[in-house]
């Protein structure tokens, strides 16, 4: 395509919304006129179905619940006076909770304020507030915040040593819906343990966020904790970002959380036009269909040339893959759809895989994330008339025109600037498209039984492990891993079996092994 034809394809894809300022550029994905008329009747389905479920349809059929994360930031669109009610009260409790920990009415008993947070959590009440905490939080935000985002002991050691000084001022939100998420519930018993070995009442610091009559609510009652704020079982994880999931942290580093509501609010109406060239979300749904052939085929690319939007590809990994990651369509048919997203920032990966991007696997298309404010204030000049930020607006055009002309596609995300309200803007762009591509493909969306079916899994394998210290325990001698299989009733388990064992040798509890680890047909276990 010449550049003269190039410009009118520009032109004529080219989104703008005036008051987010946000533009959404698809003219350099590869797609036909003919492609987008035969994509209308999918999407005239789609919009059907989106409006159903900001209706209240029952969009998880495995939990018999509604998705209705849209009402958190328009509560009037919610489908009843209670869930509205629900909304209102909630924020309004968030907001007079921050400020009391900021005014000193809410304290420690060993401090005169909170000056920390430790948030508890894991995939989505993790990855959205980290993103958030990144990209919003200042140089001296009221309260800092530290994460637990897994059950690794050595990341929850290192994080109560960079608190160590601090725990006292230290306060301790715990988030999960069921109050049974395992990594969660450990990241808060090696907390509330470390409290009370330095003789401190974990309590005194603890916050939940959880469901409404969960074994975490009734906990946070029964040991009378400072605060309690409601998971609705209508908010996803992935989702759960303008719950109190995410906005309870941005509140207590100082972010404007109605900003990042309104933002997510205009966004949404914005993505209810049912236009398909007016349609910011319709527009990335359409591209991402047409990159991958509608399964996925190609790999999604996200390069922020912003270092404070740099988490934003974990951010989105959770909410794409989880929700478009499925194995059956809504029909039982098997059809394994997906899309994989990876993503680094420009232009630190100028330096890194832009080199595969441009003459590798081309497997994969690009959105470029471009933020046009620079900094608060002036720049210098790094070179005559030229600043920094110039160069890395340089590098973000010159990068998307040299893929283009190696044929390799790429969107383009412009926002004026990275404040509250772009930022909800952005995540509710993001969470409509990927609704409208999951109706386009067939499938569900807001469910997901892959990781059911791992955490079942690994339910299964401490459950093992547990025959097996108490065979250990029973025996007083000891055997080798097929004998030890045998006796358990797990001889179609042996790999797990010697994984288990070896990882308890290993950190000295309950189980030792003697013998050449080379050769495992040579080891004895025993108990210890």
């Amino acid at each position: 395509m010449d550049a003269a034809a190039l410009w009118q394809r520009y032109q004529d894809w080219l989104y703008y919304h005036e008051g987010l300022g946000f533009y959404v550029d698809i003219s350099r994905m590869r797609f036909t006129d003919e492609f987008v008329s035969m994509m209308e009747p999918k999407f005239a389905q789609a919009f059907t179905d989106m409006t159903a479920l900001e209706r209240g349809a029952i969009a998880n059929p495995d939990e018999d619940r509604m998705v209705g994360h849209y009402w958190l930031r328009d509560p009037d669109l919610a489908p009843s006076d209670g869930l509205k009610h629900d909304v209102v009260h909630t924020l309004k409790q968030i907001e007079t909770f921050a400020q009391k920990i900021h005014a000193g009415e809410i304290r420690p008993p060993q401090a005169q304020t909170f000056t920390e947070v430790l948030s508890i959590g894991i995939g989505g009440s993790a990855l959205g507030p980290q993103f958030v905490s990144e990209a919003l939080s200042g140089v001296q935000p009221p309260m800092n915040i530290h994460f637990i985002d897994n059950t690794d002991p050595a990341g929850i050691d290192r994080t109560l040593e960079k608190l160590k000084n601090k725990l006292s001022s230290t306060l301790v939100i715990t988030i999960s819906k069921s109050g049974g998420t395992p990594e969660t519930r450990n990241g808060m018993l090696e907390i509330k343990r470390a409290y009370e070995v330095r003789s401190m009442n974990f309590s005194q610091h603890a916050v939940a966020v959880t469901g409404e009559g969960s074994k975490l609510d009734e906990q946070a009652k029964r040991e009378g904790w400072l605060a309690r704020f409601p998971m609705h079982d209508w908010v996803g994880g992935r989702t759960s970002e303008m719950s109190a999931v995410g906005l309870l942290p941005a509140a207590l580093q100082g972010i404007d959380i109605r900003d990042m509501l309104a933002g997510a609010k205009e966004m949404d109406a914005a993505t209810r036009i049912h236009s398909l060239q007016e349609n910011p979300a319709v527009l990335l749904a359409l591209s991402w269909y047409a990159a991958g052939g509608g399964k996925g085929e190609k790999d999604m690319v996200i390069l922020p040339y912003k270092d404070s939007l740099l988490l934003f590809s974990r951010y989105l990994q959770q909410l794409v893959m989880e929700s478009l990651g499925k194995e059956l369509d809504l029909n039982g048919n098997t059809v394994h759809q997906g899309i994989a997203v990876y993503g680094n920032k420009g232009s630190t990966d100028q330096h890194a895989y832009v080199q595969q991007l441009r003459e590798g696997v081309n497997n994969f298309f690009v959105t470029f994330i471009e933020v046009l404010k620079d900094r608060e204030g002036n720049s210098i000049q790094v070179e005559p008339s030229v600043t920094s930020g110039d160069y890395l607006s340089g590098l973000i055009q010159g990068t998307r025109q040299a893929l283009y002309e190696n044929n390799r596609d790429s969107i383009t995300v412009t926002i004026p600037e990275v404040n509250a309200k772009t930022i909800g803007a952005l995540i509710a762009l993001y969470e409509r498209t990927v609704g409208f591509y999951a109706s386009l493909v067939n499938i569900n969306a807001y469910h997901q039984p892959g990781v059911e079916a791992g955490k079942k899994a690994a339910a299964s394998v401490l459950d093992l492990q547990r025959q097996v210290v108490d065979v250990l325990k029973a025996s007083g001698s000891s055997m080798s891993l097929a004998a030890l299989a045998e006796k358990v009733g797990a001889g179609d388990r042996i790999e797990f079996i010697y994984k288990i064992v070896r990882h308890l040798d290993r950190n000295e509890r309950s189980v030792s092994i003697s013998g050449n680890p080379g050769n495992l047909s040579s080891l004895q276990i025993s108990s210890r």
